[in-house]
């Protein structure tokens, strides 16, 4: 079912970025027009294109507060003990985050505070339609209050009744969204990115969604910030020969669940190990439920790639940049050291990525397409601005005075130099 490799797959090497954009340029081409016609339409375009392509007609995209106690009517206790544990974990972790990147040196009188400031507004993807994702929401969410974001908005997807599921608005609610729209893929974000009728113009947008919903935030990008690209789910587990092969195979098999594009693969030393797995995954996904979906996914993007050493794994997994990469070995906390390039990295048998997905306390936005060699998962910082504030005394500025003296006067900038001697000439005071 899955491909088996003995030498590097360098057909799948090809496809991670930085070789994306050659291959996504169609894509752009067919997003780019829908985008516009939104940007110049507005409202009339969005109740278009959610006909045409979700197969609704809605009069109104917003969400009303009846429509929120409907969904909490339609849930259960058990539901939303879960997602109040997720965003209270993720909450926990975000918060020391926080607290941890606000620091205060001083330099020979010169004092520098280093501190985050929140953006104003953001707008977060949701996918929806045919399946339910609330952990996005609590995902996107959480982080941006813990920032400090003043208004955050949801769009994701309405159902062919014209309703978006109780669950997200039940996420939405818990997480203090300020407004959810019935708004769905291409014009999503279109609307987000340039503000509509009915939709006001965000200062970033983030979340994960399909092809055509990343598409669609590249082409607003030059109009909008947006986070990192987040598409289909990848799991590459690396074992050696002390790995369960049940756990690996049901870890592969869980990531596949997700659908069109998804990648599971296993990367081992050991040859028992990736046969053991390969057979398991057959004799399994047939009588599994979603089975098509996940036999799908596995036949056409899993892989199992056997090599001599974990310093050829380890090397392998740099280069293929994985989404999630599970470690099941001898010492998994040696191999961790040289893994430099995974959206998330998770060790031991206890620790699969369904965990994480959810309830662990890190996000599961995390970068796919190889994007992880130079990205990372949502955090706060995807909704803050590094800030610096600086106070210096007369002495503080004074210990670098002839040193700004020289860069100026090699710069060909000697105003630069007068304005610091300006203040020994005209101001007495130390303050």
């Amino acid at each position: 079912m899955m491909k088996r490799y003995t030498e590097e797959p360098r057909e799948l090497l090809a496809k991670r970025w930085p070789n994306t954009s050659a291959r996504n340029k169609k894509l752009i081409d067919y997003v780019k027009p829908i985008v516009a016609d939104v940007a110049k339409r507005g409202d009339v375009a969005i109740r278009e294109y959610t006909e045409k392509f979700d197969g609704v007609l809605l009069e109104i995209f917003k969400v009303t507060p009846e429509d929120v106690q409907e969904a909490y009517r339609n849930v259960n206790k058990r539901q939303v003990e879960a997602l109040q544990e997720s965003k209270k974990r993720l909450e926990v972790v975000e918060s020391q985050r926080l607290t941890s990147s606000n620091f205060t040196v001083e330099i020979n009188g010169t004092k520098i505070t280093c501190t985050l400031k929140p953006l104003n507004t953001v707008g977060c993807y949701v996918p929806g339609g045919k399946a339910a994702y609330p952990s996005s929401v609590v995902m996107n969410v959480t982080p941006a209050k813990v920032a400090g974001i003043k208004k955050i908005i949801v769009c994701t997807p309405p159902g062919k009744d014209g309703k978006v599921s109780p669950l997200t608005l039940v996420a939405a609610d818990i997480c203090m969204v300020d407004e959810v729209y019935k708004i769905g893929g291409i014009q999503a974000i279109a609307a987000m990115a340039y503000g509509t009728e009915s939709v006001p113009k965000m200062d970033k947008i983030v979340g994960p969604g399909n092809k055509y919903v990343t598409a669609a935030k590249t082409v607003v990008s030059e109009s909008v910030a947006i986070d990192k690209p987040a598409g289909p789910s990848e799991i590459l587990v690396m074992t050696d020969d002390t790995a369960n092969p049940m756990l690996v195979a049901v870890d592969l098999i869980s990531q596949a669940e997700h659908g069109t594009g998804g990648i599971s693969g296993l990367v081992t030393t050991s040859k028992r190990v990736a046969d053991a797995v390969d057979n398991l995954i057959k004799k399994l996904v047939p009588s599994l439920e979603r089975s098509e979906i996940i036999g799908g996914v596995l036949a056409e993007n899993g892989f199992v790639y056997t090599v001599g050493s974990i310093k050829e794994a380890i090397d392998f997994a740099n280069k293929f940049a994985p989404e999630h990469i599970e470690v099941m070995t001898r010492r998994p906390e040696e191999v961790v050291e040289g893994i430099t390039s995974s959206g998330l990295v998770l060790l031991g048998n206890y620790t699969p990525v369904s965990s994480t997905d959810y309830c662990m306390g890190v996000n599961h936005v995390l970068p796919t397409e190889g994007y992880a060699k130079v990205s990372s998962g949502i955090t706060i910082f995807d909704y803050m601005k590094p800030v610096s504030i600086v106070k210096a005394t007369k002495t503080g500025l004074g210990s670098i005075r002839a040193k700004v003296a020289i860069m100026a006067q090699s710069e060909g900038l000697p105003n630069h130099k007068k304005a610091v001697e300006a203040r020994f000439k005209l101001i007495s005071t130390s303050s």
